[in-house]
């Protein structure tokens, strides 16, 4: 099951989350949107932390993550976008890009993500369900094949492309 190994079914190209390879990573779009647009990128290795990258690997991925960043926000036109390298519960280098919205209330939209309730993470309504998100996956995937000097490598074929 891809879930078992996201950056191997990445590598694979078998990981049917993956929007698009950049030079840094593979642009993923989330398995959650309870924050629509919420995106997160993977290495192009199997690699515990960022700090086990070597250069120019490292800093590509940052810029990859940057990049990413920029599309959640042409595509969803948020507030801002929160960057997150955590590596606590999934124990492989990735990082989080979740847009935030106006439309949280403003406590939460003060605190990270991470302090939603459990129900965000886990409830079916909130789950990536192509009728409902497909529109924004799409704007971002349109961001990267139109954007320069953004670099894509490889739009990967099971996603629509504009």
């Amino acid at each position: 099951m891809w879930q078992d190994n996201r950056i191997q079914a990445a590598i694979d190209g078998t990981n049917p989350m993956v929007m698009a390879e950049l030079p840094g990573g593979f642009a993923v779009f989330g398995d959650v949107q309870f924050l629509p647009g919420y995106c997160v990128l993977l290495p192009k290795q199997n690699i515990t932390d960022l700090n086990h990258l070597e250069e120019p690997a490292r800093t590509l991925f940052l810029q990859s993550m940057a990049q990413l960043g920029d599309a959640v926000l042409a595509a969803c036109h948020p507030v801002r976008v929160n960057y997150d390298i955590l590596g606590n519960t999934d124990n492989f280098l990735h990082a989080h890009v979740f847009p935030r919205y106006k439309t949280e209330s403003a406590e939460r939209l003060a605190k990270p993500v991470w302090l939603y309730t459990p129900d965000h993470w886990h409830d079916p309504q909130y789950q990536y369900n192509p009728a409902k998100h497909d529109a924004i996956r799409q704007k971002s995937l349109s961001f990267f094949c139109h954007k320069r000097p953004i670099r894509l490598v490889r739009v990967i074929p099971n996603c629509l492309v504009v």
